[in-house]
């Protein structure tokens, strides 16, 4: 099992949002499978905090030394009006959560090196800023920060309108719900597609966006549905979408026979079983041709087709263009 550490920076006047969201995503992927490990520490210039919405924090381990090598670095975003409990609101911070803001924005200066990753939540890439540990890459944040942010950040690139930004070893988020997006993007990537799309389903978001634009991720379409004899087939097919799958040994999963199988997934999927498995193949195709240099051949191999000609034909149903140019872009 691989173990990847992860340390959750907080801020005074923490976003709660910002940190629950996006560790919920990491709980549930080592729920989810087994092969990686997410390994989460909170760290922070105080042993307790106040958030967002007037619950403190407390037991936060100090911000350490040293960073091990591979590790994720989580920075969560801060408020200037703390939710007062029975009422009110506290505007701006205390001269302590400044010198604590300050405490931190040094630690990421000396503390983020090569071979880290910086993901910033919301308006966490502000302080990201400050360090320094932006400049020369492409970011974003939310987008009533984002001047403030080119701002601090001149020799960065900062872009607008957009879900999550990942620029090799930094990853930034807008608005608060992003941060939940842009970690199963990365979850997606450190364990697998099918991980993502059972921690995005059970958190009921039917709706996973990509970065660029609020999308229908096709891992969960047709899961809007509550059958577990349909999301029995559905999982297995996820977990494998390149393996031969028959009706026969889809119906054996299911418990039902070949015809009662068809209609159920019909009527709660909204689409045939072969639809479903060429969508999770071209799917699968796609997440190959942009993430490997295999030849379309290999491609369509890896991804469960019998030819390249079946993967094309399968590939301008789903997209409404080749495979080839996929590439190409």
């Amino acid at each position: 099992m691989q173990r990847i550490q992860v340390y959750v920076v907080l801020p005074p006047r923490l976003t709660l949002l910002d940190i629950a969201g996006p560790m919920e995503v990491l709980r549930r992927a080592n729920v989810e499978q087994t092969d990686v490990c997410f390994d989460v520490r909170y760290i922070g210039a105080s042993a307790t905090i106040l958030t967002s919405i007037g619950i403190p924090v407390s037991s936060i381990e100090p911000l350490p030394a040293a960073l091990p090598d591979e590790a994720m670095v989580v920075l969560a975003g801060d408020v200037d009006d703390v939710m007062i409990c029975a009422g009110g609101t506290d505007a701006g911070g205390s001269k302590m959560d400044r010198a604590h803001h300050a405490t931190i924005v040094k630690w990421l200066r000396e503390s983020i090196r090569p071979g880290h990753k910086l993901i910033s939540i919301c308006s966490g890439a502000l302080i990201a800023a400050e360090a320094g540990v932006l400049d020369g890459y492409n970011c974003t944040t939310h987008y009533a920060c984002c001047e403030e942010l080119a701002a601090i950040a001149p020799k960065a690139k900062v872009l607008e309108n957009r879900l999550y930004v990942e620029d090799r070893e930094r990853y930034s988020s807008a608005g608060i719900l992003a941060g939940v997006d842009l970690m199963l993007h990365i979850v997606g990537r450190l364990t697998n597609e099918s991980c993502a799309a059972a921690i995005a389903r059970y958190l009921v978001m039917y709706l996973r966006r990509s970065g660029a634009d609020p999308q229908l991720s096709p891992w969960l379409e047709g899961r809007n549905h509550i059958h577990p004899t349909v999301h029995r087939v559905q999982d297995a097919i996820s977990r494998d979408p390149a393996k031969a799958w028959n009706l026969r040994a889809l119906a054996r999963i299911a418990g039902a026979s070949n015809r009662h199988l068809s209609r159920l997934f019909h009527e709660y999927a909204g689409m045939s079983i072969t639809d479903y498995r060429n969508r999770l193949r071209v799917t699968l195709a796609h997440e190959l041709l942009s993430q490997t240099r295999l030849d379309i051949e290999h491609v369509a191999e890896r991804a469960g087709f019998g030819s390249t000609r079946q993967l094309r034909r399968a590939w301008r149903r789903l997209y409404g263009t080749t495979p080839r140019q996929a590439r190409a872009g």
